[in-house]
Formats: structure tokens, sequence, C-alpha cells
């Protein structure tokens, strides 16, 4: 066979995380889920680690791990929040590649990618270095391998970028159509001019470097991809597979390939990752064409041409790599009219603050790490790991007090960070994506202001960065923005303080405990109370796992229930003593706070929801059971007026809502779950018209299934508990909205292979759990 098949999936999401917490807050935009990593793994990454091949009837037939038959990369950053967020995905994906090294002889599927995602033709010598050299240190510590390929963020391409790839003895990266210049065979004196994209995308090719070294690159088929991104060629999986396999001819071995942003295949087109399970099916099992990975296709066919690029070029710029630098018409959402102008002064001013930072560097770096360049490559080990941080102390600090030392290493992760990519992809500078390399810039503004106080580092900064004007007359200049939306999300460390001291009103903190990124160790913790009223006095010392800064911070708190919290925060050990006797005398702490304090809008995002949720869970049930005095003494009369297609007054349809829909939530999670119970509340719904939240109730019923489902198959021979899921399956089957089925398909189907005979009832009941499933049983 002549023909080669190979999907290529370039799987990313910028860093999101909040610079001086480590961690995603909430973002609205994404809702239902916390943020838009949440939505998009839900909706793409894990829905590729289990995707459903269907029969005629739509049936399942099989579940199969789709990054194990194709090529693919992650950005770092998005696999380090997988690994801590989701974990069963992250390790799937871990596994895929092992899996793939199995069935491509001996060659993983997955590829490094530059760190956080930085246009490499803009970055300096030592950044892309940086970016190259942590890249392949995340992927070892992942994947347990050395990559062979990598895949450049944007597909940015100079000679440069390539040097530094192969300087670090990368194989092969994956470039557009559009990124060739001129090809000649092997050997031969004449070039052939293949610019707009009129490359033969079907053999690998040769680039010889200046430096003597070389790379080998693929050029992926322009018009395929096109049609997966952006055609609709994901709608069938049966015209997806023949557009792959017909795509060259077989009149010498030939590669077919296409490489798209991996969210195509599901997040931008719902149900993509059951396209592509099924077009690899079909190409596999009809033999339309062989199944191969890029490394695997280098080995049995090396290149024979030479290829020459067309320097700094990208896949998603019509103007080289200037989307990520000057106004030149490329974006992506916006109204007509607006402008990228803003792009060019914010890339001078981060440049300016990155010769400022790095000067700081410059002079304090020598003097605190015994060779820095060398601690610097080295840091990448802490960032994977941060428990690591005492045996990197160990072997590049000088000094007996590291603080210094990982506050210049911080500075410099954070001046990679905020050049990430997606600061300049979109239409304004007030977006989230610049709003967020913007908090990046801010985190290595602090830090270099830290180790040298006298500088003006900031001002220059926003002086610069005020060029830049956002199309939006509401948001201004860069400055505007900055002293907006990054000053604000600065934590200071009296905002720590107050954090743990309201939330500690609330959560029972142990002794030692760690928030975000800092480890507390509680020193003192008092609580007194007068009728509704409390007073929490305490000290506890704060450290960053980061930096190893530390700091004493001494706290009160007066609750007076609801959501009347007041806080102050002190450096140092403070006793509150005016305090104490004012509330231990009067119930009460008129004028003894001090001039700054704190409330429950100073807690970090996640905290303040969680919190305001247990101070209006009692205001919840109080209403319920109001509403529910209310919908039980009328319920006859709702019927009546039903009955008469007559609707009833507001409170009584509001009653009703709440209490049916309450009743039906708790139905739904209920072990054991009773047919008979939903069922006339759901008939109860209709005769009344009651709307259902569906949203909240198939959330309930799925959570509750998988559990369920959980058990039963953690220890798959007890016939009750099948018993018990089998229902429970029957039920959410019933429900007039949809119930997540994946996890239990998932598991049943996984169970197949493995279980052994029971009795004929156990086997009876396994069989209808797998039908209503909609899984096709091979066994009989």
């Amino acid at each position: 066979m002549n023909k080669y098949v190979c999907v290529h999936g370039h799987f990313y999401q910028p860093p999101r995380e909040n610079p001086w917490l480590e961690a995603i807050e909430p973002q609205d935009s994404a809702a239902p889920y916390h943020d838009w990593n949440v939505r998009i793994s839900a909706e793409c990454y894990e829905p590729n680690t289990a995707s459903r091949i269907l029969d005629d009837e739509d049936w399942i037939v099989s579940i199969t791990n789709n990054y194990s038959r194709i090529s693919f990369n992650f950005g770092p950053t998005l696999l380090s929040w997988m690994e801590q967020k989701k974990p069963s995905v992250y390790r799937a994906i871990l596994s895929a590649d092992r899996e793939s090294r199995g069935r491509f002889g001996g060659h993983g599927s997955a590829l490094a990618q530059a760190y956080n995602h930085v246009i490499l033709p803009l970055a300096s010598d030592a950044d892309k270095r940086l970016q190259v050299l942590w890249g392949l240190r995340d992927f070892e510590h992942r994947f347990g391998r050395k990559p062979e390929g990598m895949w450049l963020p944007e597909t940015a391409v100079n000679l440069a970028t390539l040097e530094a790839l192969a300087a670090q003895d990368i194989r092969f990266t994956i470039l557009a159509p559009s990124q060739a210049a001129r090809i000649r065979p092997m050997g031969a004196a004449a070039w052939t001019d293949v610019s707009d994209a009129r490359i033969d995308p079907s053999r690998a090719y040769v680039q010889r470097l200046p430096s003597g070294k070389s790379i080998a690159l693929f050029f992926y088929d322009g018009v395929l991809s096109r049609g997966v991104a952006f055609e609709g060629l994901l709608h069938r999986g049966e015209v997806f597979a023949a557009r792959l396999a017909s795509a060259v001819p077989d009149d010498r071995p030939r590669l077919s390939h296409i490489a798209t942003d991996g969210e195509s295949y599901g997040h931008h087109h719902a149900h993509g990752d059951m396209a592509l399970a099924y077009a690899l099916h079909a190409i596999e099992s009809r033999e339309m064409a062989e199944i191969i990975n890029y490394g695997a296709f280098l080995e049995r066919f090396p290149p024979d041409h030479e290829v020459e690029i067309s320097e700094n070029t990208a896949w998603s710029c019509a103007h080289g790599i200037e989307r990520w630098r000057s106004d030149c018409g490329c974006h992506t959402g916006g109204p007509g009219g607006w402008n990228q102008s803003w792009r060019d002064p914010l890339r001078a001013a981060l440049d300016k603050l990155r010769e400022h930072a790095v000067a700081v560097w410059d002079r304090e770096a020598s003097e605190h790490l015994r060779e820095p360049s060398e601690a610097l490559d080295h840091y990448i080990d802490v960032i994977l790991d941060r428990s690591r941080r005492g045996d990197f102390i160990a072997a590049h600090v000088s000094r007996e007090n590291p603080v210094r030392a990982l506050k210049l290493l911080e500075m410099r992760r954070q001046l990679q960070l905020m050049y990430t990519s997606c600061g300049w992809f979109f239409s304004d500078l007030a977006g989230i994506e610049t709003v967020q390399i913007l908090q990046y810039a801010g985190r290595a503004v602090q830090l270099a202001e830290d180790l040298s106080p006298n500088a003006t580092i900031e001002d220059d900064f926003l002086d610069a960065l005020e060029k830049a004007r956002s199309n939006r007359a509401d948001a201004g200049s860069g400055r505007d923005i900055y002293e907006k939306s990054v000053k604000p999300s600065k934590v200071t460390w009296e905002m720590l303080g107050a954090h743990y001291a309201i939330s500690s009103v609330f959560e029972g903190y142990k002794e030692t405990t760690r928030l975000y990124c800092y480890d507390i160790e509680r020193e003192q913790f008092e609580t007194f109370e007068t009728g509704e009223r409390k007073l929490v006095v305490g000290c506890a010392r704060l450290t960053s796992t980061i930096t190893g800064a530390s700091e004493q911070l001494s706290f009160a708190v007066l609750h007076e229930g609801n959501h009347e919290i007041t806080a102050e925060v002190r450096r140092g050990r403070h006793r509150f003593g005016e305090l104490r006797k004012a509330f231990l005398e009067n119930g009460t702490l008129d004028r003894h706070f001090g001039d700054t304090t704190f409330g429950l809008s100073s807690l970090f995002g996640d905290e303040q929801r969680r919190i305001v949720d247990v101070l209006t869970r009692s205001a919840l049930k109080d209403a319920e059971t109001s509403h529910r005095s209310l919908f039980e003494h009328h319920q006859k009369t709702m019927r009546f007026l039903a009955e008469l297609g007559v609707p009833s007054p507001k409170a009584l349809s509001v009653a009703a809502e709440v209490v049916l829909n309450g009743n039906l939530h708790r139905a739904l999670v209920h072990e054991p779950i009773d047919a008979d119970t939903v069922n006339g509340l759901l008939k109860n719904a209709i005769t009344e018209g009651v709307p259902l939240d569906e949203a909240s109730l198939a959330y309930a019923a799925r959570e509750s299934l998988d559990a369920k489902a959980e058990r039963f198959f953690e220890s798959p021979e007890k016939l009750d508990a099948l018993e018990e899921l089998r229902r429970s399956v029957t039920v959410m089957l019933s429900l007039p909205f949809e119930v997540d089925l994946w996890k239990v398909q998932n598991l049943y189907f996984r169970f197949l292979s493995e279980r052994t005979e029971g009795s004929s009832a156990f086997q009876e009941s396994f069989r209808t759990l797998g039908e209503q499933l909609r899984i096709r049983n091979p066994r009989p």
C-alpha cells in the first residue's frame, strides 16, 4: 500500500492562571463551567479519550482513544493545568502516546511544543532557546521519552527558529503549505518555485540550515485542513474518511496529512471527535490507506527533496508574522471598523519591560546563582514540581537566603508568559487574552521592583503602554486597562491574610494548610461569641511555595451574621487587645478597626462564591419551606385552574416551581431510586404546567448515576448493585430531558472485554443494561 494518512491535532489553551495565585479564577463567559479550560476539556479533550464509533443504527460498536491513532501536541501549560484538574484525561493522553509507540513501530504520536506559545521568530535568541528547552524538558517529564518533533506556535518560523530546534536534536516540525518557498530533488542544482502553497504535501522535505545542521519538514494539506477547520468536513465521518484517503494517488508512497487546532474535534464542531474516530476506523478497516504518524513515515520514507522556507511566516497570518506586531488586517472577532494598531505599542511596551527586567537579572543573578544561565535552564524542573525546590536551591543557589534567587527566576518565567501569542491574536487590546498577558507583565514588574526598589520600572512600562489604544472608548489606553484590570488583581500579604482570616470563619482549617500557592501555619486562633456575633482573632505565617518569601500576619474578623463581615490584618504579631475588650464588653466594635479593613468582597473568586453559597443556603431553605406551605395549601386550586386552562397566579406558580424541582432533584439522587416517585413528580409538573430546571436536574442525575456506575464496576459481581444501576438508567432514559450517559457507557464498554461469566440472572441484567446504553455486545 502506497497511501498513508496522518491527522495532526494542535491542542492548546493559553495560560489563564492569576500569576499571584497560580490558579484560574472563575470565568463567567465559560458558564456553566468554571472556566474555559474546564469547558473545552469537557467538549473536546475528554471526549477524544473515549470517542464513540457508531453503526448504521447509531449503536456503539467501539469506544476508542483518538489520541493513540493521530499525531498530536498539547501545550505544556495546558498539560500542567490538566494534571491537577483533569487527572483522568491527563493519564489517558499519556497512555495514548505509549499505545501509539506500539502501533507505529516505536514512534510515539505526541510532539513537544515551545513552552508557552510565544511567536518564536519575534523572540530574542535567549528566549527562543529557553522556550524550546523548557518545552522539551516538560515533554520528557510527562511522556518519559525524548520527542522526535516539535510544534511551533502558530507554525511561526524562520531559520533561526529551526536552528533552535535542530540544536536540541528535534528531527522534524510541521508547517503550512504557504510557508515553503522553493524545492529541489536531492543532488539537483535547479530549484522549483512552490510559493503560494504550491508545494506537494505528500512527502517529507529537508531544510539545510546555516549552521550545517538540517531538519525535516512536513507541509500539511491546506485544502483538507481548511475543510476540517472551517468548511464542515467533520459533519460526516464517512465523507471525512473518503477525503483523507483520496487526497493522494498511490503511484509512490504518499502521505495524506492535515493539521488543525485540536479543538476542532469537539469544541469548535460538536461531536467532531466521533467524526474523527469513525474516519480513522473506516480507513483502517476498509484498507483505504495505512494510518501512520510522522516519526514512522520519516523512518520509512526519508526526504528525497530539499526545501527552503519562506522566512517569518505563520499559518494564521497572511502577512507573515505581522499579526503579532502590527495592524496587518488579520484578527478574530470584533465589529467592522475596529483596528489593531495597538499591537505595535503593546509589543514595544513589553520589550521595554523585558529590557529593564533583564538588566535587573544581569546585575543580581551572579550574586545569588552559581551559574545563572544554567539555573534558568533548570528552573523548569521546579516549575514542573515545586517539591524539587530544595534540591534546586542546593544545586544552583549560592547564598543562604534563596528567596532573592527564586524571585529572579520567577521574574524570568513571567517575562516568558507575558509574550504568549494570544495577547495579539484577537481584535482588541481590552480582550481577556490581552489582559491576561498584562497580568503576567504586572507580576514581572512587581518582582523586578522588589529586587530593585529604587527603579521606576512600572512607571516606564505604563508610559510606553499608554500609546496602545483600545477600540472601545470605555476601555481607553493600555495604561487605563492595566490600572483597571491588572492592579486590582495584584495580591499583597494583607489580602492573603484577609482571605485566610475571613474564610476561617466558615472553614475548619487545620494547623497547616495550603491556600493557592501559599503554605499557612497557624500560630494562634481564638473565637469569641455573643449571640449571633462572632469575633475571630489569630496569627499565622504565610509562605510562598513559589519564591519561599514569608510573612507573619495577625488578624481580627467580626462576623455579625449573614454577609456582614469586617476584617483587619496587620503584619507581625498583635493581640488586638482593644478589639477583644470592646467585643466582650459591648458585643460590637465600632471605631475599633483600623483604617484599612476587608470584607467578603476581598475574597478571591472561588472562595467568595463558596461562602456566598453557605450564607444563602439557610435563606434558600427558609424560602423553600415557605413555598412548600403555600404550594401544598393551594395545590388543588392550581390543578383546577390548569384544567380550566387558566394560568395560576405568579406567586403560586413560583411556589410550585421551587417545590416540584426540589422534590424531583432529591428523588433523582435518592438511593435506591424510586421510579414511581420520579414519574409522579413529572406528572405533577406537566399537570400543573411547572417548568423544569432541566440543566440543574440533568447535572444532579448524571452525578448520581456516575457514582453508582463507578461503585458497581469497581466490584462488578453484586446483582443487586447491577439492578440498581439498571433501574437508574431506565429512569434517566424516561426523563423529558437528556442525561449524559458518557461515563457509564465508558465503564460498561471497558468491562465488556474483562467480565467473567456470572449467574444467568446477572448476565441477563448486564445484557439489558448494555441495550439501554445502546452498546453492541459482541458476545451473544
